[in-house]
């Protein structure tokens, strides 16, 4: 079979398609998968360039969030069978409950162990989840990393509804599906985004107002007054360093913020004094236990309510995949199909 493996480079230009042998049956609890299709995140930037603690072993098979039909059971498995369709999830340990430090380990596509970019893995099939019929399989895909931390993001800080304003951050998947759901629960939601077009963009997909942050880099004072000064109930921050200040000044009193990416940095400077008096509530969110997806997955389906997929490209051009993932024109999720 194929699969993709990062270079010892760590190069994305060196991501190499190579042959391997397929793996072996499926043991006890596992389920053997041919996969359909795989969705970018920007972790798996980090993870093929060997930023940080991301860093891998050359080698390591890439990607955490796919989707496929399995095609052999391991014994005990009663969860699904051959020819259900399925979608990952990157933390297979963490089915339920909040998380631990047990459940954190063991992550896709990551440091500990090798990802879906392969014709066939095989998995727990306890980590594993029944896709929606009404999805293809790019935009099932899509759900286990973007989509997972939305939610748990909006569930964490509390009931959506007409009276809540949403301000969600750039056109990446965490941001889009977000907003999704701020709109689908009735809230109304404000976007930022430095780039005009990206902004006709989330327009189109229905935020309420925009600011580019190119142009108006004091943008809370934009959500302030878009909002008649009381500022945002809750806010998507997926920039960390570079947007949680600007986050602080735009919150309203009681709101919260949820910090679910890092892309501006990991270190963060911002007014201390406006966290208390405001009392506002600032929250890291880590993707989500399967029952989480499982939860979301339901609500989407009741709805009908379909991701955002901003290009797909072939397995033979996984490379090209991760090249435009990194140029940040994207609006939406790139992925991949088998």
């Amino acid at each position: 079979m194929k699969q993709l493996e990062i270079a010892d480079t760590y190069l994305l230009e060196d991501l190499r398609l190579v042959e391997r042998e397929k793996p072996a049956s499926p043991g006890p609890g596992e389920v053997m998968v041919k996969m359909g299709a795989v969705s970018l995140n920007f972790r798996d930037l980090l993870v093929a360039t060997g930023n940080g603690h991301w860093r891998p072993t050359p080698g390591r098979v890439p990607a955490s969030d796919g989707v496929g039909r399995v095609v052999e059971v391991g014994e005990g498995v009663s969860r699904f069978a051959v020819g259900d369709r399925v979608i990952t999830t990157i933390l297979p340990n963490w089915i339920s409950g909040p998380m631990t430090e047990e459940k954190s380990r063991g992550s896709l596509g990551g440091v500990a162990a090798d990802g879906v970019l392969a014709e066939y893995r095989v998995l727990n099939a306890e980590s594993l989840v029944l896709a929606p019929d009404y999805l293809t399989d790019a935009q099932a895909a899509t759900f286990p990393t973007a989509g997972l931390t939305a939610w748990h993001a909006l569930q964490r800080a509390g009931e959506l509804g007409p009276d809540s304003t949403l301000l969600v951050q750039g056109t990446g998947g965490v941001s889009l599906f977000a907003l999704q759901i701020g709109l689908a629960s009735g809230a109304k939601v404000l976007a930022t985004s430095g780039s005009d077009s990206k902004i006709e963009r989330l327009k189109a997909l229905g935020a309420h107002a925009t600011v580019n942050y190119q142009q108006r880099p004091e943008w809370s004072q934009d959500i302030l007054a878009l909002t008649e000064g009381k500022g945002a109930d809750v806010t998507v921050d997926i920039g960390g360093a570079s947007t949680l200040h600007q986050s602080v000044k735009a919150a309203a009193h009681y709101g919260v913020i949820g910090i679910v990416g890092l892309t501006g940095g990991l270190e963060a400077t911002f007014n201390v004094a406006q966290v208390f008096f405001k009392n506002l509530r600032i929250e890291g969110i880590e993707t989500g236990s399967r029952e989480m997806l499982e939860a979301m997955l339901s609500w989407f389906s009741a709805r009908k309510i379909v991701p955002v997929v901003d290009s797909i490209y072939s397995f033979e051009n996984s490379r090209e995949a991760f090249l435009h993932l990194q140029s940040g024109q994207h609006v939406g999720k790139v992925c991949i199909t088998f």
